[in-house]
């Protein structure tokens, strides 16, 4: 895979016509202009070109085939330049199968970026005093207490921890609950009872001797607020955090004002479907309930890129929102970066560089900014593959505009269902054959199966973990794929062949012995 080289042409002026410059200045002045207010993205931008077999000409996949290969049916982005919104944009349609565009207006929930705008929050209270960072949490809450542990015998679990994700607790993220079904209150959630469909949040690891990601830790945070608050969480939000921010088209209700939910796109599932109800209710707020547009998103990251220089601070202190954006927990023992107060920080040895992803049943987005820099990007798709195809956004945007972005590779498995959905199975069969330079690894057409799976391509998907099957014969998880694969299709008896083969490979598969009870009653 290689990208295309965007990089502008120049071109030698002859010496005759040095003499015509003064005249045409004002034209050429007008031309750059121009130039600078082109889109630097549209449906036909040039995503990624695919080497095919020698003698084949490459594939190359634009922005709108990329959306169409991962089922992503709209998306919304925003670009900062110099700290300010330099572009921003929609493509596709809020709904699958729907007519209205998606334009920069258009919301969608932003998941776990409603993290680190909850650590804003909550920081607002500890620049005031109503909430401390390193006192033990159940100092400070009220009805609601963490039970005891003698994990936390010693070391405590305190607000820092919680929003470093180093407090030792479990509940990395939570489902959501579908329109209208019963929704739990706050406690309910923290203490895994009906109707949660979450476990309880505890501690499982002593506080700060281990980075886990807890979502359950925040929803923790979330209930730290609202009773140093003494109001609900979304209203606290909405005034202390979200309009001082300029984000006006954001919310935290979960029951939207109309005015929003006129604008809001429905999530996707990875088979181009509806999700049921349009969206799930994240009634958890803190880590996850936050609904947003890419524009806001943007004034959020200019936000804070700019109070860390002291020219904003409209929500926290020059000295607040660099102890926000300073690592805590290390993240990856070889960046020197690692989770802020909120946002992951310093990527790539970058300590201006500050992120947060998310996902959500249906929606994914991203926000990236430089504060070093004054650059950066949020984007948001109504999919659950969203992320698959983002990355390749932000690298096309930044090698365009020069700017240094530690962006992931697209995943082989990835790639290949791009070449399937352009070009076929078989050619993307092909591709493997052709790229996997010997290497043995039945993971990337099990990924490309399971993707053909989720989409609903049976019948192809089958043929993939078959070939994987025939290709690595003695991997068990090969044929409990192939036996997921045609179980899906219908064929009982070669599922149960399937699965079968995969037991005696490896007699721990769990998986297959609960299939196989299934389907041999």
């Amino acid at each position: 895979m290689q990208l295309i080289d965007r990089a502008l042409c120049s071109v030698a002026i002859p010496g005759a016509a040095l003499a015509l410059l003064a005249t045409t200045a004002p034209a050429q002045a007008q031309a750059q202009a121009q130039a600078r207010q082109a889109p630097l993205l549209t449906p036909e931008t040039v995503m990624l070109t695919i080497d095919m077999a020698p003698g084949e000409p490459p594939l190359v996949v634009t922005l709108a085939e990329l959306m169409q290969a991962f089922r992503v049916p709209g998306m919304s982005v925003a670009v900062v330049q110099d700290n300010r919104i330099a572009f921003s944009a929609g493509f596709g349609v809020t709904e699958t199968g729907g007519t209205t565009a998606v334009t920069p207006a258009t919301l969608f929930q932003a998941a776990s970026i409603s993290k680190p705008v909850t650590a804003m929050g909550a920081l607002w209270l500890v620049e005031r005093g109503r909430l401390s960072l390193d006192v033990d949490v159940n100092t400070q809450l009220k009805r609601w207490k963490l039970p005891e542990s003698p994990l936390a015998a010693t070391r405590k679990v305190t607000l820092r921890r919680l929003m470093t994700h180093n407090a030792g607790l479990n509940v990395h993220g939570f489902a959501g609950y579908a329109q209208g079904t019963a929704v739990p209150g706050i406690e309910q959630i923290l203490d895994g009872k009906p109707p949660a469909n979450s476990p309880a949040v505890r501690v499982i690891a002593e506080p700060g001797s281990k980075c886990l990601y807890s979502g359950g830790g925040v929803t923790i945070e979330g209930l730290m607020i609202r009773e140093a608050a003494d109001q609900s969480f979304e209203d606290f939000m909405a005034a202390r955090v979200l309009r001082p921010a300029g984000m006006t088209s954001s919310s935290f209700a979960q029951a939207l004002p109309p005015e929003l939910a006129a604008r809001a796109a429905s999530g996707t599932g990875p088979d181009g479907a509806v999700t049921p109800g349009k969206w799930h209710v994240y009634p958890e707020l803190a880590p996850d309930g936050l609904w947003t547009t890419a524009e806001d998103l943007a004034r959020l990251g200019i936000e804070v890129s700019l109070s860390r220089e002291g020219k904003a601070n409209h929500v926290l202190s020059q000295a607040m929102t660099r102890e926000m954006l300073t690592p805590h927990c290390p993240d990856d023992p070889g960046n020197p970066g690692g989770i802020g107060l909120g946002f992951g920080v310093g990527y790539g040895g970058h300590p201006g560089q500050f992120r947060h992803s998310g996902a959500n049943e249906g929606f994914q987005g991203l926000m990236f900014m430089d504060a070093d820099k004054g650059w950066g990007i949020a984007l948001l798709g109504n999919s659950d593959s969203f992320s698959s195809i983002y990355d390749r956004i932000v690298q096309v945007v930044g090698d365009a505009q020069g700017w240094r972005y530690p962006a992931r590779p697209p995943s082989a498995g990835d790639l290949l269902l791009v070449v399937a959905a352009r070009r076929g199975v078989d050619a993307a069969l092909a591709q493997y054959d052709r790229t996997r330079n010997g290497k043995d690894d039945p993971s990337v057409l099990n990924l490309l199966g399971y993707r053909l799976l989720r989409q609903n391509q049976i019948a192809d998907a089958v043929r993939v973990f078959a070939r994987n099957t025939v290709l690595y014969p003695q991997d068990a998880n090969a044929w409990d794929s192939l036996g997921e694969g045609n179980a899906r299709a219908g064929s009982r008896e070669a599922a149960i062949r399937d699965y079968r083969r995969s037991l005696a490979l490896d007699p721990t598969n769990a998986n297959a012995k609960r299939q196989l009870e299934k389907l041999e009653r």
